[in-house]
């Protein structure tokens, strides 16, 4: 596709609105709001998030995992300790997050801070994974250059015969991490656009809301 081509491509958003008003005093039910029309509406995959983080050269870095809850207003997700990303939480604990639901023409975007939650969680949630979910955490060391796929493809064998269902270990380099919001944009398609974009900003124990220029 030819960049003609690319700037021609354009939607006219019209599904919904949002208005200051009408949104939720606490940002975090508000997306939970979101969050469950999103569901409802049968979204992919609506709890994909893009995840930011910055390096040491102060260099930004985006990939996509997956929220696997919220507990006391925070976005938990899982992942390797020692993969490139938490090895950037771990020298720069700010980072940001990036919901989006096309079919909702819907945009969220948190920032915050991040650190690690205890073992006891990270192991009771691993309990939970599928089995063979547990054997590739087991035998990926994430973000590592390896040669080639079958090398991927044999260790997790090497696993697989290792370990019997429910006695794989969680790998001590693996777990999970809490972002704890101090912003978020609400973002809806309008028409013209003209989209809705609402603003929570944390001042003291309070969130400040503002409607913002598209």
């Amino acid at each position: 596709m030819n960049t003609e081509e690319l700037q021609k491509l354009r939607e006219d958003y019209s599904k919904n609105a949002l208005n200051e008003s009408e949104v939720d005093a606490n940002p975090v039910k508000q997306f939970e709001v979101w969050m469950e029309e999103a569901a409802d509406a049968k979204v992919p995959e609506p709890n994909a998030m893009t995840l930011s983080t910055v390096d040491m050269q102060n260099k930004p870095h985006s990939r996509v995992v997956l929220l696997k809850g919220i507990e006391d207003d925070n976005f938990i997700f899982y992942t390797n300790y020692e993969s490139d990303k938490g090895r950037e939480i771990e020298s720069n604990k700010h980072v940001a997050l990036c919901f989006l639901w096309l079919e909702l023409e819907r945009q969220v975007r948190v920032e915050g801070t991040v650190e690690k939650i205890s073992t006891e969680e990270s192991e009771g949630y691993f309990k939970e994974r599928p089995y063979k979910s547990q054997l590739g955490a087991l035998a990926s060391n994430q973000s590592s250059v390896v040669p080639n796929r079958e090398f991927l493809e044999d260790r997790f064998e090497e696993m697989r015969e290792k370990y019997n269902e429910g006695e794989v270990p969680k790998p001590k380099s693996w777990g999970g991490y809490k972002v704890t919001p101090e912003y978020f944009e609400f973002w809806q398609g309008r028409r013209s656009r003209l989209h809705d974009r609402i603003r929570y900003e944390k001042v003291g124990n309070k969130w400040d809301i503002k409607r913002l220029s598209p």
